[in-house]
């Protein structure tokens, strides 16, 4: 409890210090006038997993993506051909991060561990060195080429799923809120890591914190406790929902925050019970599609995908652009294309090649390059954004769209993807976008969640 009024007591501080301060000139794209988001009302992240930017767009128009890569005895791999739903799965650890990042050489994507599916037989030679099939992703480039591309997007940290998803609803991993450590890996320590963790995981889970020389040289149960954007949202009225399949799982990010999760013990297990969790956490996530169809979307929205659809490397099935497709399309389709940004990216990785060597500003930042669609009647059309974003970007955005004051974590160093708007242009009209799956498959689908597998 003393935790949790001191993270109230906190944000109260940013606010009254962003008041104060005028947020550094940035209040807020409706009222400041600082062009970022005028007229924008309703902001869409959609989360996917584990894709980099040279493996996800090959050949995309205008894009930095390479065609070949070097490893670590200096050979150059011609990138090959795989399907989306491939069979095997690549480290995305810290650990893997430095090995493929080499000091800035970007060439030892062939040291990067790789595990191939029991009974697989299409395990390629180089796998790092792999594209997806652009024909297997048309929806992706689809939106891509209406809209913004941005082929210098970094996932913030250096690392897998569970860090990243932190990074997403507050800009940091850290677990206190004046901490110097990162959370940098994936939970350990107990069985079902990957679908139970945070504040409700069992006793003797724990995640590896990285210190400021670079060292995983502690460990903690992973459940923290700082303020999130989702408590600048409340402090503002501001709505805002968290759409994800399960509960317990690396994806769900409010899991691993104290205050918002409040896990109280339930005939004999651990479940999130407080009152920021009850009302912003919505599962299962296809609930995006009815509250968007029924005018009930909030203001503000992360969409979490089932594993199925999420494009993470040996668990998909293919589903992943037709189920992004499917909510731009709701959104499209609405009355509430008129003032949306919808932002598509994805959260690391993945252990894929990718040639462009990211800015590193202390142990645990700045990642690798991810794919990032900016889609609204306001973003750039066909245009490509060479502007260094990060995960920090969207959060910003989102700041100073609604008027709040910074986390003071990776949002304050970001850029405000304002290269990525055209505030002046006539709103685009949206162009529905053709997938080979619609919203009732989606809907229909009444199969259990397949929650992550990052072994």
């Amino acid at each position: 409890m003393r935790r949790f009024l001191f993270s109230l007591a906190l944000v109260s501080l940013f606010v009254i210090a962003g008041l104060l301060l005028g947020l550094n000139g940035c209040g807020g794209g409706r009222s400041s006038g600082s062009g970022t988001s005028a007229g924008i009302q309703h902001v869409v992240v959609i989360f996917q997993e584990n894709r980099s930017t040279d493996n996800l767009f090959h050949g995309l128009p205008n894009a930095d993506i390479a065609n070949t890569g070097v490893n670590s005895m200096g050979q150059v791999i011609t990138l090959a051909p795989i399907a989306l739903a491939n069979h095997y799965d690549l480290d995305h650890s810290h650990y893997a991060f430095k090995r493929m990042y080499d000091r800035g050489k970007m060439d030892g994507a062939n040291r990067v561990g790789v595990s191939c599916a029991q009974g697989a037989t299409n395990c390629p030679p180089n796998p790092q060195f792999q594209y997806v099939e652009p024909a297997q992703v048309q929806p992706y480039f689809q939106l891509a080429q209406q809209y913004t591309f941005a082929d210098r997007m970094f996932q913030t940290n250096q690392g897998p799923s569970f860090p990243a998803h932190q990074f997403i609803i507050a800009g940091t991993s850290v677990p206190t809120a004046t901490s110097n450590l990162f959370a940098a890996e994936n939970p350990g320590g107990a069985p079902d890591v990957y679908q139970n963790t945070g504040c409700t995981a069992p006793a003797g889970e724990y995640v590896d914190l990285i210190d400021p020389l670079g060292f995983e040289s502690s460990r903690q149960y992973p459940c923290f406790e700082h303020p999130t954007l989702t408590d600048l949202l409340d402090s503002k009225g501001i709505s805002w929902r968290y759409y994800t399949p399960s509960p317990g799982s690396i994806w769900t990010g409010p899991n691993a925050i104290q205050h918002i999760c409040q896990a109280q013990n339930q005939n004999g297990q651990l479940v999130c019970t407080g009152s920021a969790w009850t009302s912003g956490v919505v599962i299962p996530e296809t609930r995006v599609l009815t509250d968007i169809a029924n005018g009930q979307l909030a203001q503000v929205n992360w969409v979490i995908p089932d594993g199925r659809r999420s494009d993470h490397p040996s668990s998909n099935d293919g589903s992943g652009p037709s189920w992004v497709a499917s909510i731009a399309n709701a959104i499209g389709n609405s009355p509430y294309w008129t003032n949306t940004a919808i932002f598509i990216t994805w959260d690391d990785w993945g252990g894929w090649y990718d040639h462009v060597a990211p800015t590193i500003v202390n142990s645990y930042e700045y990642g690798f390059r991810v794919p990032l669609i900016v889609v609204s009647p306001y973003a750039k059309a066909g245009y490509v954004s060479h502007v260094t974003h990060d995960f920090g970007s969207i959060l910003k955005f989102i700041e100073e769209t609604y008027g709040l004051p910074s986390l003071g974590y990776a949002d304050t160093p970001a850029d405000n993807l304002s290269d990525c708007f055209d505030l002046h242009q006539a709103p685009i009209k949206f162009r529905t976008i053709a997938a080979p799956l619609g919203p009732q498959d989606f809907l229909n689908d009444r199969r259990p969640p397949v929650d992550p597998d990052d072994d």
